[in-house]
Formats: C-alpha cells, sequence, structure tokens
C-alpha cells in the first residue's frame, strides 16, 4: 500500500506538464532523462530515508532527526525550509483543483458553477474530511486513487500511438536541440527540474520512514529500499511511455505551441486532435492527479508546520499533546488553502523561486 502512496505523492499535475519541458528540445535530451529518471530520484529518495531512519528513537520524523544530528538551531532553520519546500505547493494544489472543477463544470457539464469561495470551500472540505481519518486513511485514499490514474495515463499513451509521426525521430541528433533556440545542456538544465518535482515525492518519506520503522524495527532499511525501487520502477516505466507517445505523436513545433500557451498536455492534445473524449477525460485525470498528490502533500506540510510549534514551544519550556496540534494545523492548512484558492492568485513563480530550490536543497 506505501508503494502505490509513493507513487501518488510523486506522480500528479506535474506529469501532465512533463512531455512539454522534456520533449521540447528534441529526442536527445528525452533519451537522456529516461536513463537518468530512475538513478536521480530513486538515490535521493533512498538517502532521504535511510536520513529518517537515521534517528536514535523510533518514531522521530524528519525534523526531530535534523536537531539529533545538526543542532537545535539548524534544526529550526531546516524544519522551516522543509515546511517551505512542501506549503506553497499544498496553496498550488487548492488553486489548481478549484480551477480544474469550475472548469468541468462550465465546459463540460454546461453548468453554472457555485460562487468561488463556496466551491474552493466544499473541495477543500472535502480533501481535508479524508485528512481527518489519520495517516492509514490518507495512503489508502491515495493507492486507491492511482489505479484510475495509471489506467487513465497508459490508455491515454496507447491512444496515441496511431497519432504516432516521424517528426519527433528527425531531431535525434546532438545538433537539434540547438535548432529549438536552447543547445542540448540548456535544454537539460531546464528540462530536469521539471522531471525531479514530477518525481519527486520527499513530502510523504519521512511519514513512510516513521511507519515502517515501527513495523519492521531494525530491518526496515532493507524493506523500505525494496519498496522505493518498485515505487521509482513503476513511476519511471509508466510516466516516460506516456512522454513518449505524446512526444511521438506531436511535432517539435506543436510541443514549443503548448509551452508558449502554458497549458497541460492533455489540453493541448484535447484541442489539437479535436476530441471530445480527451475534453472529458482531462480534467478527470487532472482532478484525481491533484487530489492525491494534495494529500500526500499534506502530510509533509503538517509534519512541518508540527516541527515549528514543537520546537518553539519546546524553547520556552513547553510542550503540546499531539492531537491537538493535529487539530489547529488541520484548520491553518484549511482556512490559508481556502483564502488562496478563492483569490485564485497566479503562483506558479512562487513555485519557481521558492519551492523548487527548497525541495532541490
Amino acid at each position: 500500500m506505501w508503494m502505490l502512496g509513493l507513487y501518488g505523492t510523486a506522480i500528479g499535475a506535474g506529469v501532465l506538464f512533463l512531455p512539454i519541458n522534456a520533449g521540447v528540445g528534441g529526442m536527445i535530451p528525452l533519451i537522456i532523462m529516461a536513463i537518468l529518471a530512475f538513478p536521480m530520484t530513486f538515490f535521493a529518495h533512498r538517502g532521504l530515508t535511510r536520513f529518517v531512519l537515521s534517528g536514535k528513537n523510533p518514531g522521530e520524523d524528519i525534523t526531530e532527526v535534523v536537531e539529533e544530528h545538526f543542532g537545535i538551531g539548524a534544526g529550526k532553520l531546516i524544519t522551516l525550509l522543509y515546511f517551505f519546500a512542501i506549503y506553497p505547493i499544498l496553496l498550488v494544489y487548492s488553486v489548481a483543483i478549484t480551477n480544474t472543477v469550475e472548469s468541468f463544470l462550465t465546459h463540460q457539464l454546461a453548468i453554472n458553477p457555485p460562487p468561488r469561495a463556496i466551491l474552493s470551500l466544499i473541495l477543500i472540505v472535502g480533501m481535508m474530511t479524508i485528512v481527518r481519518f489519520g495517516e492509514q486513511m490518507i495512503v489508502k485514499a491515495m493507492s486507491i486513487l492511482v489505479f484510475p490514474f495509471v489506467a487513465a495515463l497508459m490508455l491515454l499513451a496507447l491512444y496515441l500511438i496511431p497519432q504516432w509521426n516521424g517528426a519527433a525521430l528527425e531531431t535525434l541528433s546532438f545538433d537539434s536541440a540547438a535548432s529549438t533556440g536552447n543547445g542540448l545542456w540548456m535544454t537539460l538544465w531546464l528540462a530536469i527540474p521539471v522531471m525531479v518535482f514530477s518525481f519527486n515525492h520527499s513530502p510523504i518519506i519521512s511519514s513512510f520512514a516513521v511507519a515502517k520503522r515501527e513495523e519492521y524495527g531494525e530491518g526496515a532499511e532493507k524493506k523500505c529500499s525494496k519498496i522505493l525501487a518498485f515505487a521509482h520502477i513503476m513511476m519511471v516505466l509508466t510516466v516516460m511511455f506516456f512522454v513518449f507517445s505524446c512526444v511521438l505523436s506531436l511535432t517539435p513545433a506543436d510541443l514549443a505551441a503548448a509551452k508558449e500557451q502554458n497549458i497541460s498536455i492533455l489540453s493541448y492534445l484535447a484541442n489539437h486532435f479535436n476530441a471530445p473524449i480527451i475534453a472529458w477525460m482531462a480534467p478527470i485525470i487532472a482532478m484525481i492527479a491533484i487530489t492525491k498528490s494534495f494529500l500526500g502533500h499534506y502530510l509533509g506540510a503538517r509534519e512541518g508546520f508540527n516541527g515549528m510549534v514543537i520546537k518553539s514551544l519546546r524553547g520556552k519550556g513547553k510542550s503540546i499533546e499531539i492531537n491537538k496540534l493535529n487539530k489547529i494545523t488541520a484548520l491553518f492548512m484549511l482556512v490559508t488553502t481556502w483564502i488562496v484558492a478563492t483569490l485564485n492568485p497566479s503562483i506558479l513563480g512562487m513555485i519557481e523561486t521558492l519551492g523548487g530550490p527548497i525541495i532541490a536543497i
């Protein structure tokens, strides 16, 4: 179940933009990325898991282990960075789910959506209801949501096979990336962060490591590595097949146009092939992707927020009961995500300048 939970956190809305960023530079950068995808993501996440498992006491999450290894001051700073790496992504998903459902109601169902404040509140309360049932329920819900998402991605990839053309293969040379306006290294430089974001499931790693340590004790590291390996193989195979299928069905000019329009690959495919089936599938796939990614990122954001509060109170010689703290955190997350979703800001820039670099650190 955890394998599907890891997959569910990682494979979200980012995957729907990966074919555009990865394919726009031609086939060579895409092939290099396909080769790098597994080692880059598996070893980074395994290292993070081992770090959490290195804590003296079972049950210590990443915020406690950081303090244990690096001291109180560095512990507070890294906990703050950890929170701000994940929390903005939670805000993005709250805006994205509201926009997607609003668009689906308007265009596909021809229904006038309720006022944005009410719609966003209903959607966020719905997702937060799953959170109220605890960590196991979150992982279970994400595991269930993974199946329709993977099935939809694979069906779409197979549906595109008859549309495959040789245009992308014409870029199969080391000079071709230059014709897109960027050299090979520049193309990789721009595409790899999107790939890392697409495969990133660091927000759930700490909860995963703690749960497995409580379950397996000394044998937790071996078990975690095995689960991570299977999860990453599944991620790389399904996502890269989807990416290659999308890229092979479009021309480099089409991918450049999609990037220019700043839309997901699903939206572009629906318009490009004038396919009602994709127009219906796209928002449904996006809703599933966003919901499960929201749940996975919530676990990480809660851990970061709890860590900051606990460390702050500990400095004053106080403590707080964890269930009470979880309720305060849930209320904070609900109110802030609802306000941001209602205001509908463009927060992609915030992610690029705040979330992305901190995830890398």
